[in-house]
């Protein structure tokens, strides 16, 4: 059985990294709003809504702020030193007043402190002052590319939660593709396969099994279905299958917070030469770019030659995006596959790849699989199979 958590030590061990990189640069404090920053140095998984959180770190003490009602769920999850709780947003006193307070506390009124924003976002109706009007002694700098690149690289740990999540995501689309036939919704089939891998996936691991985010595993279609599938973020519209119809595909599942991504192109009944035609383009650009990422290249160099055989090909008609993106806590993340980014591709990166061909009016083709850099190039988490026998479904 697999250690379907992260260790204390892990959550340390990033502690002591960002501090390392912040100190270099005179910052003695880190404030952190954002959830997935929280998260990954805290333990402390939450919804966001318009009452603020807060991570606080300096080298002598870890505290979190919550509103009154997240008290008890912090105390069982978060890792730190203190808890500082405020009890409602609006109320009488602004939270940011607590987070101010607590900052003097710590000895920062006047520190050089490293944020991920200056304040806590204007989402879900929320209103209020900066850190660095609370606190205006205090040098404040925002420091999100730090934290950025730490959740960029993955440890050997994190790479075994995304794993783990792709084996649950491979169950769900094999369920998905075995549900598919003529007159059936996209609902109905996303449903019955979401459910039963997730039953399959809790009675496998039992108690030990901790989502930290959205519970289980699922697939399905989100709206791409016959012609829709060209567009690549399309919405659910309950549309039922047809025959030759192209379907493009999503799965996955949340292990300790973690995920990954497999998506693919699935053809109702014998392809047509035209959907066959553009399939293998696809399946070609997609290969081709998994085996162009390297440790030492700009993220850009892949993308780039992505679009080397979009020209070749005549296909920019139908380009609509990047190569892909890195993936491990969020949907998206950075660094991007694009040619528009330099940043340099690492050992313990994760990427999904997913160059898509989209013909308006016709259909759209997009295969994505989650690939970890290795010394050498990649390790492929995702494994569902790719050719286009395995991807025809009989009516």
């Amino acid at each position: 059985m697999v250690q379907l958590r992260l260790s204390d030590g892990e959550y340390m061990a990033r502690r002591e990294t960002i501090l390392e990189r912040l100190g270099q640069r005179g910052i003695t404090g880190l404030v952190l709003f954002g959830a997935p920053s929280v998260s990954y140095f805290s333990r402390f998984t939450f919804i966001p809504t318009e009452r603020p959180m807060a991570f606080i770190l300096t080298k002598d003490s870890s505290a979190l702020l919550v509103p009154r009602l997240e008290v008890e769920h912090a105390e069982e999850f978060a890792l730190v030193d203190k808890i500082v709780d405020y009890p409602e947003f609006p109320g009488d006193r602004h939270p940011m007043e607590f987070i101010k307070d607590l900052l003097v506390d710590l000895g920062l009124s006047k520190a050089r402190i490293g944020v991920d924003g200056d304040g806590y976002g204007a989402i879900y109706g929320y209103r209020g002052p900066a850190v660095s009007a609370v606190l205006p002694d205090a040098t404040v700098e925002n420091v999100r590319d730090d934290v950025e690149y730490m959740q960029m690289i993955n440890s050997q740990d994190e790479l075994t939660l995304i794993r783990e999540s792709a084996r649950w995501g491979n169950l769900a689309h094999t369920f998905l593709q075995e549900y598919c036939k003529v007159g059936v919704t996209e609902t109905e089939i996303s449903m019955r396969a979401s459910f039963e891998a997730t039953q399959s996936m809790l009675r496998t691991l039992g108690s030990d099994y901790r989502p930290m985010g959205r519970a289980g595993a699922m697939a399905g279609f989100r709206g791409q279905i016959g012609k829709d599938s060209a567009n690549p973020h399309a919405m659910s519209n309950n549309a039922r299958l047809k025959a030759g119809d192209v379907l493009v595909t999503g799965a996955d599942a949340t292990v300790w917070g973690y995920g990954s991504e497999l998506e693919r192109t699935m053809i109702m009944g014998e392809p047509t030469p035209e959907q066959e035609r553009f399939f293998n383009l696809m399946f070609d650009v997609q290969t081709l770019a998994i085996e162009a990422i390297k440790p030492g290249i700009p993220c850009s160099d892949v993308d780039k030659q992505v679009r080397e055989f979009f020209t070749e090909h005549n296909l920019w008609e139908y380009w609509r995006h990047h190569t892909g993106h890195a993936k491990s806590m969020q949907i998206h993340e950075a660094p991007f596959l694009d040619h528009g980014d330099d940043r340099t591709i690492e050992v313990g990166m994760v990427f999904t790849v997913e160059p898509g061909i989209y013909v308006n009016g016709f259909a759209g083709f997009r295969h994505s699989d989650t690939v970890a850099v290795t010394e050498d190039g990649v390790e492929w988490l995702t494994y569902y199979p790719r050719d286009l026998e395995s991807m025809v479904i009989p009516v």
